[in-house]
C-alpha cells in the first residue's frame, strides 16, 4: 500500500493482522458496535467540536443527512410524551405540493441555508413521469432544487436558530440479554430520550408538522446530541467506552483509529478505505454491521472517491461489466423477462427451515413499533413480500405457467387480467403460500460455480433432510401444536423429505455437492479452456486461455450447457413446441414499478387495495419459447 497505514479488524490473528500496523480484535459479530463508536468520535470531533468544509459539503450533496423527517407524537410506556421519527417529509405533504405535479409523493424536502423548504433534485421522484423520464436533466446530484436554482442545504436545524430542542424517543437494542453477545444495559431500557433540534413547519391548509433533519436524528442516535455524554469514558451509547464493553476493543484504540481515519479523509478528500471480505456477510445481523461501516464512510466523504470508500467482494455488485454479463447470464437475447430468484428465500422455504423457526418478529421489532401489528413468523413476511412484488418467487404459481397461459386464452382473457382475477377469487395461488405441497416442490436443481452442500448453503442438515431426502443430522423438532405457526403458509403435519428428483452438479473437483449429486458433469479447470470469467461481483473481465486440452470427459462449461440444450431440443419434440407461458416479475429497481406505494403499505390479499400488477403485485408477462429450437 505504498506506506499507507493499515488497520486489521478481525477477531482472530489472521494473515492480514500480522501485516497491519494495528490489529483490532473485536469479539465475533460485534462489528456494528465498533463502527458506531468510530462514527461517534467522527461526529463529535469533525462535525460538532470542529467543522470540516469537505465533510459538510459531501454530506449536503451526496447523502440524505439534510432531508427532513416527520416526527410523530407518542405516549411512552411510563405515560410521558415524546416525539418519534417517522417517514421523510414529501412535497405531497404540502398544500399545493410545492408546485410539483409529477410524483410529488417521491420528492423529499430539505431546508436551504435561509430556512426555506426546497426540493433537492435527484430524489427518485425526478426519475419517472407519466411517459418515462419526464424531468429531463434533474435526476442527478447537482446542488440545485426543483426550480433548477443553486441551493445549499442545511444539515442541522440548530444552524438557523428557528428550531427548539425537543424530546425524541430512540430505540436501544444494546441492553437485550443474549447468550452469544455481551449486552450493555442502559437507564431507560429499550428506549433512549435525546434532545433534538425540532422545527414546526407550516404545511398550509391549517396543518403543521414537527420535523428534524436526518443529520440531527443521526447525531442523537450516535449519542452526540445536546444533553448526552461528553466524555469518551462515559458508558453511554455509543461512546468508545460503551463499545469497549461490548467488543473488547480498548477505547483508546477506537478513538485513535477514528481520528486518523477521518483526518486522512479530510486531507485527501475522502481517500480512506475499508476493505471487507466474506466473513462479515455471513452473520444474521450482517446488515447492521454494514450500515455501521457505511455511516462512517459517508460521514467522512469516502464513498465514490478514487482510493476511498469500501472494497467489498461478497455481496457487493460491481456495475462495470453488468450490461454484457446479464445478457449472457439470463439469456436476454432469447426471451425477456427472465425468471430470477433470491437464493436465501428459496432455500429457507424449500429446505423447510421455516418449520423450525421459533423467532417471532415482535422479538426483533423496534420498541417504537406496535408489536401486535409487527409480530408473526419470519416466513409470513417473506410470503407477503413475494405477494406484493417486493421479492421474486420460485416456483411462482401453483399451476404450470404454460397451463396458465392456455387457461387465459381459453377464457378469452388477456393473461394479465386472467391472473389478476384468478388470484383474487382464489382459483390461482402463489406457490410460496404452500411450499410443502408436491406441486410446488423444486424438482430439478443444477448447481454450477457453487459448493451448495459444502459451504454455500446455510442449514446443511436441512438441505439433506428435506431437499435431498438423504441421511441427515437434524436433531431439533419442528413447530408443535403448542408453538405459534405461520399464518400465511399452509402447514402440513408431516414435513416432506426428498423434494428433488434430480440434482446435477458442474464442477472441476469432487466437491461435497458432487458427492450428493445424481449426475456430476466434469468441467474444465481454468487452464483447460478459453473463457471469459466474471460475475456481478467482479469489477473486471478475466480472460482465460487454455494451456492444455481438457482431460478425460471434462468439457468447458459453455460446451456442457450447449450439449444439454442440444439434447433437450431433441427429446422435447412431441411434448413441447412453441409455447406461451406466464412469468411474474418483482418490482425492479430503477423502473417505474419502484414508485408503487409511496407513503404506506397496503396488501391486495387483505382487501386494502386493488391488485395492480407492477404496482401492488408482481408484474405479469407472457413470453413465447420455441423449445425444439432452444439449441439453435
Amino acid at each position: 500500500y505504498k506506506g499507507t497505514k493499515t488497520v486489521a479488524v478481525t477477531p482472530d490473528y489472521s494473515e492480514v493482522a500480522k501485516l497491519a500496523d494495528l490489529w483490532l480484535h473485536p469479539k465475533q459479530g460485534t462489528d456494528a458496535a465498533l463502527a458506531m463508536a468510530l462514527a461517534h468520535v467522527v461526529l463529535k470531533e469533525f462535525y460538532f467540536e470542529r467543522r470540516v468544509p469537505y465533510f459538510e459539503d459531501y454530506a449536503r450533496r451526496y447523502t440524505d443527512l439534510p432531508m427532513l423527517v416527520l416526527l410523530e407524537e407518542r405516549t411512552l410506556a411510563d405515560g410521558t410524551q415524546a416525539l418519534a421519527p417517522g417517514r421523510y417529509l414529501r412535497a405531497s405533504d404540502f398544500e399545493g405540493r410545492l408546485g410539483q405535479d409529477n410524483n410529488p409523493e417521491w420528492k423529499t424536502v430539505a431546508f436551504d441555508e435561509n430556512g426555506r423548504a426546497v426540493l433537492p433534485q435527484g430524489s427518485v421522484g425526478f426519475r419517472w413521469g407519466p411517459e418515462g423520464r419526464s424531468d429531463a436533466g434533474q435526476w442527478n446530484l447537482e446542488a440545485k432544487d426543483a426550480q433548477r436554482r443553486a441551493v445549499t442545504l442545511r444539515l442541522s436545524l440548530a444552524e438557523g436558530g428557528a428550531a427548539a430542542p425537543a424530546a425524541v424517543a430512540l430505540p436501544y437494542f444494546g441492553g437485550i440479554a443474549n447468550p452469544h453477545f455481551k449486552s450493555n444495559p442502559q437507564p431507560g431500557g429499550e428506549l433512549r430520550i435525546a434532545q433534538v433540534p425540532v422545527a414546526r413547519l407550516d404545511l398550509g391548509g391549517g396543518r403543521s408538522a414537527a420535523v428534524a433533519t436526518v443529520f440531527d436524528l443521526q447525531a442523537a442516535q450516535f449519542g452526540v446530541a445536546d444533553g448526552q455524554p461528553r466524555s469518551y469514558d462515559d458508558n453511554a451509547p455509543y461512546t468508545p467506552a460503551w463499545a469497549e464493553a461490548v467488543t473488547g476493543v480498548p477505547r483508546a484504540q477506537i478513538v485513535t483509529v477514528a481520528r486518523e481515519f477521518a483526518a486522512n479523509a479530510e486531507k485527501t478528500q475522502g481517500r480512506s478505505m475499508i476493505i471487507i471480505g466474506a466473513g462479515m456477510n455471513h452473520w444474521y445481523h450482517a446488515d447492521m454491521n454494514y450500515r455501521g461501516v457505511i455511516n462512517l464512510l459517508m460521514l467522512c466523504g469516502c464513498i465514490g472517491q478514487s482510493g476511498g470508500g469500501w472494497a467489498h467482494y461478497v455481496g457487493q455488485e460491481k456495475l462495470r461489466p453488468q450490461t454484457g454479463w446479464t445478457a449472457l447470464a439470463f439469456a436476454l437475447d432469447w426471451a425477456r423477462p427472465p425468471r430470477q430468484q433470491a437464493s436465501t428465500s428459496f432455500f429457507y422455504a424449500h429446505t423447510d427451515q421455516w418449520r423450525y423457526e421459533k423467532l417471532d418478529m415482535a422479538e426483533i421489532a423496534s420498541p417504537l413499533a406496535d408489536r401486535k401489528v409487527w409480530g408473526g413468523a419470519m416466513i409470513d413476511y417473506n410470503v407477503r413480500a413475494e405477494r406484493m412484488g417486493w421479492l421474486p418467487s420460485a416456483p411462482q404459481l401453483a399451476r404450470n405457467p404454460i397451463r396458465v397461459a392456455a387457461d387465459a386464452q381459453a377464457a378469452g382473457l388477456d393473461a394479465r387480467d386472467y391472473v389478476v382475477k384468478a388470484l383474487q377469487d382464489g382459483t390461482l395461488r402463489l406457490s410460496c403460500e404452500d411450499p410443502d405441497a408436491p406441486e410446488n416442490w423444486p424438482r430439478n436443481l443444477f448447481v454450477w460455480r457453487s459448493n451448495l452442500l459444502g459451504s454455500s448453503g446455510k442449514g446443511h442438515e436441512y438441505f439433506l433432510k428435506h431437499l435431498l431426502g438423504a441421511e441427515h443430522g437434524v436433531q431439533g423438532k419442528d413447530l408443535g401444536p403448542q408453538d405459534a405457526r405461520p399464518a400465511e403458509v399452509k402447514w402440513h403435519e408431516k414435513a416432506p423429505e426428498g423434494k428433488l428428483d434430480l440434482l446435477v452438479t458442474l464442477d472441476f473437483r469432487m466437491s461435497t455437492t458432487c458427492l450428493y449429486s445424481d449426475i456430476v458433469l466434469p468441467s474444465a479447470s481454468w487452464y483447460e479452456k478459453n473463457d471469459l470469467n466474471t460475475s456481478d461481483m467482479h469489477p473486471f473481465i478475466h480472460p482465460l486461455s487454455a494451456a492444455v486440452d481438457p482431460v478425460w470427459q471434462a468439457r468447458s462449461d459453455w460446451e456442457i450447457y450447449k450439449g444439454l440444450a442440444k439434447a433437450f431440443a431433441e427429446v422435447c419434440v412431441g411434448h413441447l413446441g412453441v409455447e406461451k407461458e406466464v412469468v411474474l416479475t418483482p418490482l425492479m429497481h430503477d423502473t417505474p414499478g419502484e414508485l408503487g406505494q409511496p407513503l404506506d403499505v397496503k396488501e391486495w390479499k387483505r382487501g386494502q387495495c386493488e391488485l395492480v400488477p407492477g404496482r401492488t403485485a408482481p408484474a405479469v408477462s407472457v413470453i413465447e419459447r420455441d423449445y425444439p429450437n432452444v439449441h439453435d
